[in-house]
């Protein structure tokens, strides 16, 4: 990072007309690969999804005003993906469509267990490519826990062959509490999710 490169982080619903054009094309750029049965066209991927994450939880980070990086943040019963079925099947076609909000409701609406006032669950942290490694999604996480009225923050499901979000993750103080072994590892590779949390002292 040059001296001359600055870091700044707003909430998703402050970045004007574009904001969920550029979260969407955030969230493809960290989560694409994941997305490849549905559609290897990044840009169809944002259309269809842009209406989905809830720019008011997304936090951002924004390198000499680029988008860079996001995560977003949600507490209790909140969601940070609310999609529309017919939406997803406008982009992706009736088949994929359908599997895709089949796989979104059981995947991405779910409430993290134990969910109260006071504990605040970080998601789908992500980095377009050409900022990657240059801090701005450590940004992006270190901004959210300074937000006043969260007492702990979780990191939820984080797979345990993703090295470099996990060390990321440790690197700003999480501390992993839970570890969930699969039985899909022969195929995808994952031996384990990992759930983290920072509790504040």
């Amino acid at each position: 990072m040059s001296e001359t490169t600055r870091i700044r982080v707003v909430r998703g619903d402050e970045l004007g007309e574009e904001g969920s054009a550029w979260i969407a094309r955030l969230y493809v750029e960290g989560f694409g690969d994941d997305l490849a049965f549905f559609s290897k066209d990044p840009e169809r991927l944002t259309a269809a999804l842009e209406h989905a994450l809830v720019a008011r939880h997304a936090h951002v980070a924004l390198v000499d005003g680029e988008p860079a990086a996001l995560a977003f943040l949600v507490q209790g019963e909140r969601l940070c993906f609310e999609h529309d079925a017919a939406e997803l099947r406008r982009h992706l076609g009736w088949y994929k469509g359908t599997i895709a909000d089949l796989v979104f409701r059981s995947q991405f609406q779910k409430v993290m267990p134990d969910a109260g006032p006071g504990i605040g669950e970080i998601a789908f942290v992500a980095s377009a490519r050409r900022f990657r490694g240059r801090g701005a999604a450590k940004a992006v996480l270190e901004h959210i826990l300074t937000l006043p009225g969260y007492r702990e923050f979780r990191l939820e499901d984080i797979s345990d062959v993703n090295e470099s979000a996990l060390g990321l993750y440790e690197r700003v103080g999480f501390h992993e509490y839970r570890r969930r072994r699969v039985r899909h590892t022969r195929w995808s590779g994952i031996n384990a999710y990992v759930s983290m949390r920072l509790v504040r002292e």
